[in-house]
């Protein structure tokens, strides 16, 4: 098990949601928390509600989509802190529209935050890590990153390639004493669903009635920080329908895909 007290736990998204509840969850270990998303004021009431010391949570706000950014906004960790103990990128956002009717912008700005922005941040945060030989390395991909629904093609992509750099990571880092655990919730009880884009890139604005009806966000981040203190490679949350998905794809294949094509995009 991992001891994260006193350790330096940086987490995106940040805001509301599985990273304000996973925050909430590191909090009462006694970490040093860094709070990052695009929403300051929503950082500082997160950091109020941690009950940490002022001066042990840094509100770091941050946009996942400018990349350039990162290697500064690394850098100010480590003037305040000293090290990252814990880089959990949790930053992302969903789809709720179909192949033929999306734009290709939406494709991309969906790639930029959910895949892209992670792969940049984690080399950033990496050869500090690599420095002190020591370190985690944590990501949120999705169910959806094992089993692509309808309505959801460029946020499968998505995940389904974060997972795949995450392989790769974990193999690479193995000999510098830095682990990997990406974690692959199912429906969460989040606004997830409301700050999807739609095919033109808006908002998709409603609550689906499979997230309402979802796991909590303090469930979901108590399975995500026992994960992350027990070095598991891989975590899957939710409810019993989602998580039979994983293992129906890997055993059953082709009774998944008749499954899928008469699932609903809600």
């Amino acid at each position: 098990m991992i001891d994260f007290e006193n350790k330096v736990v940086w987490i995106t998204g940040a805001s509301s949601g599985i990273g304000e509840a996973t925050a909430y969850e590191f909090a009462k270990k006694n970490v040093k928390l860094v709070l990052s998303a695009r929403r300051e004021k929503e950082l500082e009431r997160v950091k109020l509600k941690t009950g940490l010391a002022p001066e042990n949570v840094y509100v770091l706000p941050m946009d996942a989509a400018d990349i350039d950014t990162f290697d500064d906004l690394t850098k100010k960790v480590i003037d305040r802190f000293g090290k990252i103990d814990l880089l959990y990128n949790n930053a992302g956002v969903s789809q709720r529209s179909f192949i033929l009717e999306t734009d290709i912008s939406v494709y991309k700005r969906m790639l930029d935050i959910d895949l892209l922005s992670v792969i940049a941040l984690t080399k950033s945060v990496l050869p500090y890590m690599v420095k002190r030989q020591q370190g985690h390395v944590a990501a949120t991909s999705s169910v959806a990153g094992l089993v692509a629904t309808p309505g959801r093609s460029g946020y499968a992509a998505a995940k389904f390639g974060l997972r795949g750099f995450y392989d790769a990571v974990r193999a690479e880092m193995f000999d510098h004493n830095i682990g990997v655990t990406v974690i692959c919730p199912g429906y969460i009880k989040t606004d997830i669903s409301k700050n999807a884009l739609s095919a033109d890139g808006s908002k998709y604005g409603i609550m689906d009635n499979n997230q309402m009806n979802g796991l909590s966000a303090e469930s979901c981040a108590k399975q995500i920080f026992k994960a992350i203190s027990k070095n598991k490679n891989e975590v899957y949350i939710g409810g019993f329908k989602e998580v039979a998905g994983v293992y129906l794809k890997r055993f059953l294949p082709g009774l998944l895909s008749k499954i899928v094509r008469k699932q609903a995009p809600k």
